[in-house]
């Protein structure tokens, strides 16, 4: 009897004092290369969706995606961000009603974008190129990774092979799955051994850039194997299908990440590590042009007029509910990382105001 009940009091000693990794924090971080502010809250864009020079077959297409409001194309376009976050979580960035998200980098295109999300700041002087550098400075990845709470905790997947030197993999001690790496896992899954072959199979339309069911899939995988407590994913199709002035698949691909965002909470959901413990936040690295006729809408950078323009979405366990904002206000991409931070109760070296969602 006496054994017994030191057994009972030792588990419950271990029980109260012991690290508890699964009732800690975590955070998915989502971003979508290049979407616009104008598709996610105001859908097909009529001055591109019947042109002949961008959509192949504009009947198919506004069949799918046109309707005679704003909101009713976006919901078309994106139905789980207008029908599940808008209503459980909160939405940034709708200029039409003067609510501004900016970048503060002046470069406005991909790597200055990523380490301004990540790091919490923009780095002009150092970060100027998407050249495949390390990233000198420390983002909120590498410091949650070199944290007690989440040290080896941390895993991030992207369609661009330049993520694994944003994330500076080498110092940061990151494991990133990134272009057209095969799964990083010591004991594959067969899942993964699949994705391995038919990515490995799969004609590659972009030298550096895979198509995002590659990259949301291995990420899936490792939610349910490897459960990372703070998790990157970074799906790139939106950004190359514009570029490449094929506004049809721009939009058909906002569409399935918006149901790749779905998936994930879903599986946020059934997985009990992650269920009632996970916020997610979602932006993009930056925004676009907004003219057909000389094609800014295809590109950005600091000769584009709107490139600075992004938005920011939030939802999960400790965002309030306070849907799209519509009041005017402005708010800036370095506030995204700090209100990371201030979940993961990380500090960061340079300081920026939080985003008023959180709770």
């Amino acid at each position: 009897m006496k054994t017994r009940l030191n057994i009972i009091v030792i588990t419950i000693l271990v029980s109260l004092f012991a690290p508890s990794a699964i009732a800690q924090e975590k955070v998915i971080i989502i971003t979508l290369d290049g979407l616009r502010w104008q598709e996610l809250f105001g859908g097909a864009d009529k001055l591109f969706i019947d042109n002949k020079e961008f959509v192949s077959n504009p009947k198919e297409l506004k069949k799918r995606f046109w309707a005679e409001t704003p909101t009713e194309r976006r919901e078309k376009l994106m139905p789980f961000v207008w029908d599940y976050i808008a209503k459980n979580g909160a939405i940034l960035g709708n200029r039409w009603e003067g609510n501004y998200v900016n970048l503060t980098n002046t470069m406005l295109f991909s790597y200055p974008g990523y380490n301004e999300i990540l790091t919490g700041k923009a780095d002009d002087k150092r970060i100027n190129s998407n050249n495949k550098t390390n990233n000198p400075n420390k983002t909120i990845l590498e410091l949650a990774n070199t944290s007690k709470t989440y040290k080896n905790k941390v895993m991030a997947f992207g369609s661009w092979d330049v993520f694994p030197f944003i994330i500076n993999e080498t110092r940061s001690g990151i494991p990133v799955n990134a272009g057209y790496r095969s799964t990083l896992s010591k004991k594959p899954s067969e899942k993964e051994l699949f994705l391995d072959k038919i990515q490995a199979e799969t004609p590659r339309r972009w030298g550096g850039v895979r198509f995002d069911v590659f990259t949301h899939n291995y990420a899936l995988e490792a939610m349910r194997k490897e459960q990372p407590d703070v998790l990157f994913i970074a799906y790139g199709e939106t950004d190359d299908f514009a570029h490449d002035g094929r506004y049809d698949h721009y939009l058909k691909s906002a569409y399935r990440t918006d149901q790749m965002i779905k998936e994930v909470w879903e599986e946020v959901n059934k997985n009990p590590y992650y269920k009632g413990k996970t916020t997610l936040f979602l932006t993009t690295d930056h925004g676009r042009g907004d003219n057909g006729k000389d094609n800014s809408w295809r590109s950005h950078g600091s000769k584009i007029k709107g490139a600075e323009q992004t938005w920011i979405m939030a939802f999960g366990k400790q965002i309030n509910p306070v849907g799209e904002e519509k009041v005017q206000a402005q708010y800036y991409v370095p506030q995204f990382a700090a209100s990371i931070a201030e979940i993961l109760n990380i500090k960061l070296p340079q300081a920026a105001e939080k985003l008023p969602v959180l709770k």
